[in-house]
């Protein structure tokens, strides 16, 4: 007989805390939905925190997308599993690239499906130049500024060499924060013989050859592999804000949702 049935104070399923950690990643403008540390923060607590779980699960869907607000948050996350002691496993859905797979290094081992899309482990810049277009309608671009790097990159002007040297020595030191975080992250797990800072993706099945992920698994068979057939899980995500749901600041959701579209269209999705 199961005693622990008959006692009102008898062991408790373990618990474990699911965060789902869905769409593209960046601080947004007020009323709108993005994985950003000052959105995610106090939900993050709270799944470490509230009910003594025994583990925290990360769901990433990510394309990516800023990479401070991925090391805000990854960063965060490895804190409190720090200070709580709790094991953090992350899965994969439909893609961890860049960001996504930023956000998924903090956890201590990373699963996904056998179809996923992993990896993109690089930084990426992208604009348009639009000189020839004010040209052509007899536009003239007025700019004076007080220090000769303040119009850096500007879009209607022409291109300038010593700009695009500036803007790949920024970009190569994120790529080398990236990289610093993935090696510190994945260790020995990683196939040294491998290039894998290129910028490529993999699917979930070769990322396993290449040590970016642990293995091929599902959530919730994993997780009860783990903790057992009657462990619970405790969600938790963002919210859809209130303004969308009503309807409301259509404009600044279509914009929104064509930025995060060509992320999601870079690996096909």
């Amino acid at each position: 007989m199961d005693f622990n049935r008959l006692l009102p104070f008898g062991r408790k399923a373990p618990r474990v805390a699911v965060i789902r950690l869905q769409g593209a990643i960046g601080a947004t403008r007020p009323g709108a939905q993005g994985l950003s540390d000052a959105a995610l923060g106090p939900l993050i607590e709270r799944a470490f925190k509230r009910g003594k779980p025994c583990a925290v699960a990360l769901v990433v869907n990510s394309p990516g997308g800023s990479p401070v607000q991925s090391s805000l948050i990854a960063a965060r996350i490895r804190r409190l599993a720090e200070e709580t002691g709790l094991p953090v496993h992350a899965f994969v859905e439909d893609v961890a690239a860049s960001g996504g797979y930023w956000l998924a290094c903090a956890a201590d081992d990373i699963w996904a499906d056998a179809t996923s899309i992993v990896g993109s482990i690089g930084v990426i810049s992208a604009g348009f130049g639009l000189q020839g277009l004010i040209d052509k309608y007899g536009v003239e671009r007025r700019v004076h500024t007080a220090g000769g790097a303040k119009s850096f990159m500007d879009p209607f002007r022409p291109e300038k060499p010593d700009d695009v040297a500036r803007l790949t020595r920024l970009l190569e030191d994120m790529h080398l924060a990236f990289k610093s975080h993935v090696v510190a992250r994945r260790g020995a797990r990683l196939n040294g013989e491998a290039d894998l800072f290129t910028g490529d993706v993999w699917t979930g099945r070769q990322a396993v050859e290449i040590g970016l992920i642990d293995g091929v698994a599902h959530a919730v068979p994993k997780l009860k592999s783990l903790y057992g057939d009657k462990v619970r899980f405790i969600p938790y995500g963002l919210r859809q804000p209130w303004l969308r749901r009503f309807g409301a600041d259509a404009a600044g959701a279509v914009i929104e949702a064509a930025e995060e579209r060509a992320l999601w269209a870079r690996f096909g999705l």
